[in-house]
């Protein structure tokens, strides 16, 4: 196989496109290189694209039974599976920033991306839980600034 730089290589590369404001970058990775940089291009590691492995069995271990088991390649199906979501709807929230001239992707840009892709039954329920977290660190930020008084 020829790579992208046109070097001879059997490795596997992974490539994920990525739109930031027009310009598409595109990232991947193998196993031989740590990373390249193309101006066209952006190469990373496959383990630093993807959720951690064991993470993700413990998640899946959750929702079984005790004695169930979990083959390697169920894991890594949804290992890619949700990382892959997740940079899907990262990759929509930032385009919104990027619209409206920010730089920090925040919990509503995630719920309002999670709206726009058509995830409605994960924007709202995801919508409450990060108005009871805010709410939560609020009372817990008062708290400690009434122990330092």
């Amino acid at each position: 196989m020829v790579d992208n730089l046109g070097n001879n290589s059997s490795d596997k590369h992974v490539q994920i496109n990525y739109n930031f404001g027009g310009a598409t970058t595109s990232s991947g990775g193998s196993a031989d290189h740590d990373y390249r940089y193309e101006p066209s291009s952006l190469l990373i590691k496959e383990q630093d694209r993807l959720l951690p492995i064991a993470n993700v069995g413990r998640i899946m271990k959750k929702f079984l039974p005790p004695n169930a088991k979990i083959s390697k390649e169920a894991k890594e199906t949804m290992q890619e599976c949700a990382s892959e979501f997740i940079s899907f709807v990262t990759g929509e929230a930032s385009d919104k920033c990027h619209k409206e001239k920010r730089k920090t992707v925040n919990g509503d840009d995630v719920c309002s991306a999670l709206a726009t892709l058509g995830f409605d039954d994960y924007a709202e329920p995801l919508k409450r839980y990060l108005h009871k977290y805010r709410d939560f660190d609020g009372e817990r930020a008062n708290k400690n600034k009434g122990m330092m008084s």
